[in-house]
């Protein structure tokens, strides 16, 4: 899946939590409805099997309860894609991104064999099944891991074991660590923790441009990686580098280096960084230090100021505003305006964005930021993931297309506002604002209900004394206070009113929009009927 990443650490963000953030975009030509569950451990699988490599694995009987978005079609799995269990760890899964060739003759894909023949004649072949992937990998790691470091512990061993089909970037977050982790070839993998201090931007390609591989075979502090991966760079002449210099270079070594990444993916770094980093550089024009073209732009980068839910949101529904390559703006020429993919495009499926906040009680600590349809045009709404229920206008997406629902309703304003860009702009962002601003009030009333329940516990915190449910927890602990039955009926009841709150808007803004690209319509009249 074509998809954009931006990572937060909590020295980078507003109010030191650890932010991570992908659009799902679906591939070319296709629309892929979502919706937004909570997944019971009684309705995880103990015996799961991919739809698309058939491979089979055996699930511990002891998951935790999380969130997910998966496909609302499963013809072709769950797909689950984003979500944060009970100890608070979230995932995004994932980004796909590029390789190259001597990567894939060392390390090939672990790819489906369909049978040959019939089974019990001559040259009858069975199946062989694939590896793992986009399908899988969240309903395989997030509800047995208990902190961000497990999750990439847990999806490296099951890469080792299983292999995969295609390239990924997964991320990981809890309240203290963001970790990154990206598969090389079938079975192999590296993984950083994302400085406390900087952000990461992640445009379908293989990002990592600095690894430590004393690190990730010592203490790993801050770089996992495989067991073999020293022997299989070294065996198979990977590391480009002209000296012996350290750190090693993933994205030399493991990344793609072609063309097409200077029109799909290179573009849309810089963008995020031209935004989030203004003034650090020249951005434009000849003598600029970083192009859309470039391939140093860097993995990670300190702000220049701490880094908002909305300006994630802004980042990651942008194209290209400010410059000729905006295909709604008037600079440039048709030419420019089309000459880089958009990060905001008309595919999109979803937009995650998870929170964990350091300075809230364990069981409402975690926000499940969410949109649907094309960013440009959609909305960047809270919910609270550790609850027993979603709400319908979220949860209960077919494949029918109906204004009842979130996904498809952003999707019918969106092709509505994207024939009348100019002429709906402000009314889709009054809707964002007004949406936003509700959201940031809903959650700030139900953070002063869990403080009533638990005791304010928050005006007596003290860093060098482990007290009350905001100091950091043993995992048991963590879960035990996170399933209060009382809390998720508060966070459940915050979850459905901003779930009425947000479908009142949007049927407004669908009403407004509808009515701007009706009256813009070729066979319109101006002499009236009367």
């Amino acid at each position: 899946m074509a998809c954009t990443t931006i990572l937060v650490g909590k020295d980078a963000s507003y109010d030191g939590s650890t932010i991570i953030a992908r659009n799902e975009d679906s591939a070319n030509g296709e629309f892929c409805p979502k919706r937004f569950i909570v997944v019971k451990p009684e309705d995880q699988p103990r015996k799961y099997k991919s739809v698309l490599s058939h491979v089979e694995i055996d699930l511990p009987d002891n998951p935790l309860q999380y969130t997910a978005v998966p496909n609302a079609d499963p013809k072709e799995g769950i797909w689950g894609e984003a979500g944060v269990n009970e100890a608070n760890v979230a995932m995004s899964a994932t980004e796909t991104l590029t390789t190259n060739e001597r990567v894939l003759g060392a390390d090939p894909f672990v790819e489906l064999t369909p049978a040959k023949g019939k089974e019990g004649e001559e040259g009858y072949e069975p199946e062989v099944a694939g590896g793992i992937g986009e399908e899988d990998f969240l309903t395989l790691v997030l509800p047995y891991v208990t902190t961000a470091r497990e999750g990439v512990e847990r999806l490296g061993a099951l890469l080792e074991e299983y292999g995969t089909y295609e390239m990924n970037g997964v991320a990981f977050s809890d309240v203290d660590e963001i970790w990154w982790l990206e598969t090389v070839g079938g079975h192999h993998w590296i993984a950083k923790r994302v400085p406390d201090e900087a952000y990461v931007t992640m445009p379908n390609q293989l990002g990592i441009d600095e690894f430590d591989l004393e690190d990730a075979f010592g203490e790993q502090e801050d770089h996992m990686c495989s067991a073999d991966l020293a022997e299989f760079i070294e065996r198979n002449h990977l590391d480009l580098s002209v000296e012996n210099s350290t750190p090693f270079n993933p994205r030399d070594a493991f990344g793609s280096h072609s063309d097409s990444d200077h029109v799909y993916n290179t573009p849309r770094a810089w963008y995020m960084q031209r935004f989030l980093n203004p003034y650090d550089e020249q951005w434009d024009g000849q003598d600029a230090d970083h192009k859309p073209v470039s391939d140093d732009i860097p993995w990670a980068r300190q702000p220049e100021r701490k880094i908002t839910i909305e300006d994630v949101k802004y980042v990651l529904s942008s194209h290209y505003q400010g410059t000729p390559y905006d295909p709604y703006g008037k600079l440039g020429d048709q030419r420019t305006r089309h000459m880089f993919r958009p990060i905001g495009i008309n595919r999109q499926s979803q937009l995650a964005v998870m929170q964990i906040r350091p300075y809230r009680p364990q069981v409402s600590r975690a926000i499940q930021w969410i949109a649907y349809g094309s960013n440009p045009f959609n909305t960047l709404v809270p919910f609270f993931p550790n609850v027993n229920s979603t709400p319908k206008y979220l949860e209960d997406t077919t494949t029918r297309v109906t204004s009842e629902n979130f996904y498809w309703e952003n999707r019918i304003i969106a092709a509505l506002c994207d024939s009348s860009f100019a002429d709906t702009a402000n009314a889709v962002e009054r809707y964002q604002e007004k949406t936003g601003a509700m959201g940031h009030r809903m959650v700030a009333s139900t953070d002063e209900q869990i403080e009533r329940l638990v005791g304010d516990v928050t005006d007596e915190f003290d860093a060098e004394d482990e007290i009350g449910d905001v100091q950091p927890m043993e995992p048991d602990a963590i879960i035990e206070a996170v399933r209060n039955g009382e809390a998720r009926e508060i966070l459940a009841a915050a979850n459905e009113t901003m779930a009425a709150q947000l479908k009142e808007e949007t049927d407004k803004l669908l009403d407004s929009v509808l009515y701007t690209a009706s009256m813009n319509m070729k066979n319109g009249f101006h002499m009236s009927d009367f």
